[in-house]
């Protein structure tokens, strides 16, 4: 059977799609935030000398954190913006900041400090409870993962809108327990130098997302003209 060029189950629908395109949209921002690959290195040297059992237990803690912390805002985000009496365009402006600040760390294939502070990972790794801090929280569930689900939400109109944030940090804690999980076999399937080139594509795309959102910011306060 052939579809119609404008047929919502061809390729040129789904392309089009405002549901396709802001689940793609709220997916790759959250996920490009959370970035697993760019933690690899803190969480091999805090599960320095664990089996794979105890590693495989600390990433669920770590992405179980990410999942609920995240999902936590994404629900409440509404309420947060209604009882500090904070605008989208506002935080669209302050989430763009915070998103080039990580995002241009990241090009240099370096962690942020707003996701890992200089003896984190040193002092994680004599505790018990490292996959929920800091490797949860903040080095998944970050200043940047937060507010762009703030942004999202903010920008949701609809159930199917909060429905497609929610799912994608579900896909995005999945994921990360894959990747960290099974940190050996990734890092060393990918080695420093793939992995120094995956964060560096990630902060790159994460460069243009803040833009994006300045773009949008500027726009909603009448600044300049929405593009369409």
């Amino acid at each position: 059977m052939l579809y119609e060029p404008h047929s919502p189950m061809s390729l040129y629908g789904l392309q089009h799609s405002v549901y396709v395109r802001f689940s793609v949209l709220a997916l790759s921002s959250i996920f490009f935030l959370v970035d697993p690959f760019a933690a690899l290195p803190t969480f091999l040297a805090v599960t320095a000398g664990s089996d794979s059992v105890r590693r495989r237990q600390t990433a669920r803690k770590a992405s179980l954190t990410a999942l609920i912390f995240l999902s936590a805002f994404a629900v409440a985000g509404q309420y947060i913006f209604k009882m500090f009496g904070i605008t989208l365009p506002a935080f669209e402006i302050a989430g763009g900041v915070i998103l080039l600040l990580i995002g241009l760390d990241m090009l240099e294939a370096k962690r942020s400090p707003t996701q890992e502070a200089s003896g984190d990972a040193e002092a994680a790794a004599s505790k018990e409870d490292a996959g929920i801090v800091p490797l949860g929280i903040p080095m998944l569930a970050g200043p940047g993962a937060i507010a762009s689900v703030m942004v999202l939400v903010g920008q949701a109109q609809n159930l199917w809108q909060m429905v497609a944030i929610l799912g994608s940090i579900f896909i995005t804690a999945l994921i990360c327990y894959f990747v960290l999980g099974n940190s050996d076999r990734v890092a060393k399937a990918l080695g420093e130098t793939g992995i120094r080139i995956l964060v560096r594509i990630m902060g790159l795309l994460l460069v243009a997302l803040a833009v994006q959102y300045f773009v949008n910011g500027l726009a909603d306060l009448g600044v300049i003209t929405k593009p369409s």
